[in-house]
C-alpha cells in the first residue's frame, strides 16, 4: 500500500475505485501537518524537516520536542529538551580539582559552571587575573564576557574570601588567556597573597 506525508500515512492501492486513492492521498496530505512527527534527534530534525511548513511539531526519542516557528528557514522553539549531563573542564597547567570536580552544562545559550579549584603544588592562588582554566569551545562567550562573583577559601589572611569569575569571549585579545580562559580576580587586595582554592560555581550566557 502506498504512503503519503511526513507522516507516511497509508492511502489505497490502485486497484480501487479510480477516485479512492487520490481523495485518500489528499485527505493524508491534510492531515499530515498536524500530526506530531518523529525523529531519533536533534540532526534528523534538521535533515528531514527543514522544509516543513510553519507550526510543525517534531518530537525525539529522548522525549525533546521542537515546534517549528518560520515557514522558510529551518526556525525551530524548544518546547521540552532533557538537561544535558555536566561535563568537565579544562583546568590549566598547576591546577587541580579540590574537593569538587569543575564541570560545566550548557543549555540553550545559558551557561554554568561549579567545582573548586586548587594549586597541584599546594600553594595559594594569586590575586588578579589568574587564568586557571578552560571552558568547552561551545560555551565561550561571543558576545561580551562572562562574568560572576565567586567564593574563595577564607584559610589564612583571607578577608573576604569573595572575588570575580571571568570568562572571556570570543571577540576579547587578552595577554591574560584565550577565548574561553576562566579568570580569577580576588578582592582581597593587599590584605591577602592569595587563597587556597577558588570556587568557580556560577553562570553567565554566551550570546
Amino acid at each position: 500500500m502506498a504512503t503519503v506525508g511526513r507522516a507516511q500515512l497509508p492511502i489505497p492501492g490502485g486497484g480501487d475505485a479510480p477516485a479512492g486513492p487520490g481523495e485518500f492521498a489528499a485527505l493524508g496530505l491534510a492531515i499530515d501537518p498536524h500530526l506530531v512527527q518523529h525523529v531519533a534527534d536533534q540532526a534528523e530534525r534538521d535533515a528531514q524537516y527543514a522544509d516543513a511548513p510553519l507550526h510543525t511539531a517534531v518530537s525525539a526519542a529522548d522525549g525533546s520536542l521542537w515546534l517549528k516557528t518560520s515557514a522558510s528557514a529551518n526556525t525551530w522553539a524548544t518546547v521540552y529538551e532533557p538537561e544535558p549531563a555536566w561535563r568537565p573542564i579544562e583546568l590549566l597547567a598547576g591546577y587541580t580539582s579540590d574537593t569538587y570536580t569543575p564541570q560545566a552544562r550548557r543549555v540553550g545559550s545559558h551557561v554554568w559552571l561549579r567545582g573548586r579549584i586548587a594549586k597541584t603544588d599546594g600553594t595559594v592562588i594569586g590575586q588578579n587575573g589568574v587564568a586557571i582554566a578552560a571552558v568547552p569551545d561551545d560555551c565561550i562567550p561571543q558576545q561580551q564576557i562572562g562574568a560572576y562573583a565567586g567564593t574563595s577559601s577564607l584559610v589564612g589572611d583571607v578577608l573576604v574570601g569573595t572575588g570575580k569569575v571571568e570568562i572571556l569571549d570570543e571577540t576579547t585579545s587578552s595577554s591574560l588567556g584565550d577565548p574561553g580562559t576562566v579568570l580569577w580576580w580576588s578582592q582581597d587586595g593587599t590584605t591577602a597573597l592569595g587563597t587556597p582554592w577558588v570556587n568557580i560555581s556560577g553562570d553567565y550566557w554566551i550570546d
